[in-house]
């Protein structure tokens, strides 16, 4: 009985490790636990670390981000017209 009481002794003294969340607001400033939108409180519900999976997650979401066709640019224009935008000074007579 006293080896359970003098572990839980030690253990009360010393702070439990920080969580990911307190984590990433001390390290990145990244505070997850705050909508960005509406500054509610968020929950975190899942936490993905396996590399695979995170990679499949992100690929899927940039093929519905990305449509095709979204990176072609537009058919370029004709020249700007700079002579319309040249100050001329000779006739004022409206300004009077």
């Amino acid at each position: 009985m006293t080896t359970v009481y003098e572990w839980s002794e030690r253990t009360s003294k010393t702070k439990p490790p920080p969580s990911a969340t307190q984590r990433l607001k001390r390290v990145f400033h990244i505070d997850i636990e705050t909508c960005s939108e509406c500054g509610g409180s968020v929950k975190v519900i899942a936490c993905i670390e396996d590399p695979v999976v995170v990679k499949k997650i992100l690929a899927h979401l940039n093929e519905k981000v990305a449509p095709a066709g979204l990176g072609v640019l537009p058919e370029s224009r004709a020249p700007a017209q700079t002579s319309l935008f040249e100050e001329t000074h000779q006739s004022n007579d409206w300004l009077q």
